[in-house]
């Protein structure tokens, strides 16, 4: 599996996901925008909710409701 990251000024987050085969490709694009906002919202949402549920979380889908 091939993994690439840019990093550019005034763009925050984007995430592409490429799935493909012979003659076929399936591009799932997510872009967050120019702000910091989504980090925000995130780490905000985990430093509430950890203490909440004891033991080791991976991804913030297992802090949400």
């Amino acid at each position: 599996m091939r993994l690439h990251a840019l990093r550019m000024p005034s763009f925050v987050l984007s995430v592409e996901a490429v799935f493909g085969a012979d003659n076929e490709r399936l591009a799932i694009r997510h872009d967050a925008g120019s702000s910091a906002a989504p980090y925000v919202a995130g780490t905000l949402l985990a430093i509430r909710r950890v203490a909440e549920k004891p033991g080791l979380r991976r991804g913030l889908d297992t802090l949400m409701d």
